[in-house]
């Protein structure tokens, strides 16, 4: 892949992923999260904020890489 592809897909994935920080965290109180047990997270609201978002643009940039690779796998052929 080309610096052209990669910038391709981390552009878009970084903005999807600020829009989808905004969206979950306008209904979602990070000091209200808890751990598959119950318990209380007990991360900082920064914590959570800077872990979700990279989460979300790790999603986002995997789903925009393998629309990458299907496109140049199939303009191969």
């Amino acid at each position: 892949m080309e610096t052209r592809d990669w910038m391709g897909i981390a552009w878009p994935a970084f903005l999807l992923a600020a829009v989808l920080e905004m969206v979950v965290f306008a209904m979602v109180d990070p000091s209200d999260l808890h751990r598959f047990g119950g318990d209380p997270l007990g991360w900082s609201r920064q914590a959570v904020y800077t872990v979700s978002f990279f989460v979300f643009w790790g999603g986002t940039a995997a789903s925009s890489a393998l629309t990458v690779l299907l496109i140049s796998r199939s303009s191969e052929g």
